[in-house]
């Protein structure tokens, strides 16, 4: 194909074509003071907002751009149990409670957004579709297999395997050597969702302010002076909501945080036999190689949304588009006449050990560190926080116990990220 772009392409996602960002309405003046400041208004910040306007506070949310327009409304919408390790890891790093518990968290997080969407009667095409995970090659459908079958004491998955000769009853690829089925994943459409959490923290009273970066937060008194492009407000508890955009704002985050960029296409509509072909159960589906690819249909079945990490920080999406057209094409060659509609990116907030993160100092409360599946636990940790914020109890989580470490060097800019890469292509092609 000599162009691969349609005549209609967007460089921006897809989901902003039903639910564009909002212009400010207006550049109003900060309130002078709030119980409690958010700084970021994606899912993290929006769902602490609403916990702690909920206990009666009063909560200003701050943005450096339009509300939701970092991850919030750039992921790929899949919604999983979040965390990536094992019982048995977690178990080994901290011990079985408090390993438990945490694997424990990673279910609470799918079951939370799921009874959230449904009591605040949010329209976002949540469905409890289940993920086809591929293997992509052959010695990683035994070692799945093991893990699967390995005990957990906390919850019961309901994963089974599908040898590669019954794959095509979950996708329309050879490319995987069979694969293993987590039947109670969920998708979503993440800019409706977004949109319908700032209505509920809008209407629980918090105040939301757009194009409002932050330059500062310091102490001052019994509680903190946070510096904007508006002016200055005095708040009683701060909770940092920014993740993957966390930048110099907090350096002692931004250490421990490492930005990395994911990249998504959306197809122009294709035949819905095709469809049916490639996706036949509607699944969400990705892989087992270390470089991630993720993809799925849209809601409402007529593209392939195809994402993963294809650079390491390339802003431009016509250069980053036909990289993962090309890797979607060598799943999916039935898909080789489908041109592009929407290329973007976003930047998700990895940890160096691979887990999601909460705490406070003093007043100042945090979340972060998603790990890619920000979805479901930046709404469930949000909440958390936004508890904690406003001296609930129940806003204790197990993220809270484990230490959020760094490494020595490391200031926020990821210059290990390239060479690791390139080990991660050799091991992907090896089937290490």
């Amino acid at each position: 194909m000599t162009d691969l772009f349609a005549p209609d392409f967007k460089p921006q996602p897809y989901w902003w074509d039903a639910t564009p960002l909002e212009a400010p309405a207006t550049s109003a003046a900060l309130p002078p003071e709030a119980d409690v400041v958010v700084v970021g208004a994606g899912y993290t910040g929006l769902h602490a907002a609403l916990a702690a306007a909920r206990q009666g506070l009063g909560v200003v949310v701050l943005d450096a751009g339009d509300a939701g327009q970092g991850c919030s409304s750039r992921n790929g919408g899949q919604i999983s149990t979040s965390v990536k390790l094992s019982y048995a890891q977690l178990a080994a790093r901290f011990g079985a409670d408090l390993g438990g518990r945490v694997l424990a968290e990673g279910l609470a997080s799918r079951e939370f957004i799921r009874d959230f969407v449904a009591s605040e009667g949010i329209d976002c095409d949540f469905e409890t579709v289940g993920r086809f995970h591929g293997m992509y090659k052959a010695a990683h459908y035994e070692q799945t297999a093991r893990e699967i079958a390995a005990p957990n004491p906390v919850f019961d998955s309901g994963a089974y395997m599908v040898p590669k000769g019954e794959q095509h009853s979950e996708i329309g690829t050879d490319i995987y050597h069979g694969g293993v089925v987590h039947p109670h994943h969920a998708s979503i459409d993440p800019g409706k969702y977004h949109k319908g959490l700032k209505e509920a923290a809008q209407k629980a009273g918090a105040a939301v302010m757009p194009f409002c970066a932050v330059t500062d937060i310091s102490r001052a008194g019994h509680g903190f002076e946070v510096r904007s492009k508006r002016g200055v407000i005095r708040a009683g508890r701060v909770v940092l909501a920014t993740n993957g955009y966390t930048g110099r704002l907090s350096p002692w985050h931004r250490r421990r945080i490492i930005p990395i960029g994911s990249y998504v296409i959306a197809t122009e509509p294709i035949e819905p036999a095709l469809m049916d072909r490639l996706i036949p159960k509607n699944r969400i589906l990705s892989d087992t190689r270390k470089l991630v690819y993720y993809f799925r249909a849209s809601p409402d079945r007529r593209r392939i949304l195809f994402g993963g990490r294809v650079s390491l920080n390339e802003t431009d999406p016509r250069k980053s588009g036909p990289r993962l057209w090309r890797e979607m094409v060598r799943i999916f060659p039935q898909l080789r006449q489908a041109r592009i509609s929407h290329s973007w990116a976003g930047t998700v907030g990895y940890s160096f050990d691979k887990l999601m993160h909460t705490g406070q100092d003093d007043g100042l409360f945090y979340a972060m560190g998603y790990c890619g599946s920000g979805v479901g636990m930046a709404s469930y940790l949000g909440m958390r926080i936004g508890q904690q914020a406003a001296g609930l109890a129940e806003g204790a989580s197990a993220f809270d116990e484990i230490p959020f470490p760094t490494m020595p060097l490391y200031r926020g800019n990821p210059w290990f990220l390239a060479p690791s890469v390139m080990v991660y292509r050799i091991r992907d092609q090896l089937g290490l």
